[in-house]
């Protein structure tokens, strides 16, 4: 089997999580479980010097706008150097002709500043990072941005939220070429969710609470994910947090947009989910270790959120005594 090749767009003041992320899930997937892997990974740089991440990594690429060979598929990712004119200029000057010889163009968080200016996104449904939304926006009316998803194809132009939903793009790629067995093979290797369920609202509004909130629920939120199964009544949660039961639920719900007993019942689900894929244990056991009082009180609420049994969830993703 030849490799498809998938090429990186790098340039300075690269954020590396987008770049690194969806690289590693490309060159982790193999088929059959053979050394040979699936993709190619090259790296394309504006020239052929090497160039920095907004983090310090160094990068060298493989090849320059100008040498680029022929790519299945083509990168985009984000980074505060891609806003910069002269790198923008360079490489949306490059990307326009060069789409008609590529099979997919994907961009990653910010990428999309590289990608909208072609116009070859126009009339289509994109996402970037939930920050950046409205920029984009603002700054290309034609395109239509949608600001909750994780990622979203149309036609051959993906685009995806902030950097770990690279990898979920990546991932969903890895199934649409060479199935969901090699996907989820790379996801457990990887160690992570072969498709997260929601949108990005869902994993920015809890951190936006924990970096913003200076009172005292500030710390609450990773002490009920760290003690799930204790008692996580209203009442409960109160007393830790020193104010009153309706004070507590009226201060929770403005920093959180939801109750607790949601958040509660939210954190031990996914906790659950997580067990589910990584232990090899009962489904009693696992309720009572994340808090639920029955098994059947688990079952129930595990089924109406994820449309899907624990048990079957267990059978589809947990882990085999093979591996």
């Amino acid at each position: 089997m030849v490799p498809l090749r998938i090429g990186f767009l790098g340039f300075d003041q690269v954020n590396a999580l987008d770049f690194v992320g969806p690289a590693e899930a490309f060159a982790t997937a193999t088929q059959d479980g053979k050394s040979a892997g699936c993709y190619e990974v090259c790296i394309i740089g504006v020239t052929r010097r090497p160039f920095l991440a907004e983090s310090g990594i160094r990068f060298y690429p493989d090849a320059s706008l100008q040498t680029a060979p022929k790519l299945d598929t083509l990168i985009v990712p984000g980074g505060r150097g891609l806003r910069e004119p002269k790198i923008n200029l360079a490489i949306v000057k490059w990307l326009k002709p060069r789409a008609a010889q590529t099979r997919r163009i994907v961009s990653v968080c910010t990428g999309i500043y590289g990608l909208a200016p072609t116009g070859l996104l126009d009339g289509r449904r994109v996402t970037t990072h939930w920050r950046f939304c409205a920029d984009i926006a603002a700054r290309f009316p034609k395109v239509k941005v949608e600001p909750n998803a994780l990622f979203l194809k149309d036609g051959a132009f993906y685009t995806a939220a902030g950097v770990t939903a690279g990898i979920d793009l990546a991932l969903a790629l890895i199934e649409e070429d060479f199935g969901r067995r090699v996907a989820l093979s790379v996801a457990r290797e990887i160690v992570v969710y072969l498709k997260r369920s929601g949108g990005q609202e869902q994993y920015s509004e809890p951190l936006r609470f924990q970096t913003e909130s200076i009172d005292r629920l500030s710390e609450l939120a990773s002490w009920i994910t760290s003690h799930l199964g204790l008692e996580l009544s209203v009442d409960a949660l109160a007393h830790r947090a020193c104010l009153s039961r309706r004070h507590f639920i009226r201060s929770f719900k403005t920093a959180f947009g939801q109750p607790p007993g949601i958040f509660v019942q939210t954190s031990r689900l996914d906790e659950a989910r997580r067990r589910l894929c990584a232990e090899k244990t009962s489904i009693q056991a696992l309720a009572t270790s994340v808090g639920f009082k029955s098994s059947d009180a688990f079952r129930r609420a595990f089924t109406q959120r994820f449309r899907i049994t624990p048990s079957e969830y267990q059978r589809t993703f947990g882990r085999s005594d093979s591996k």
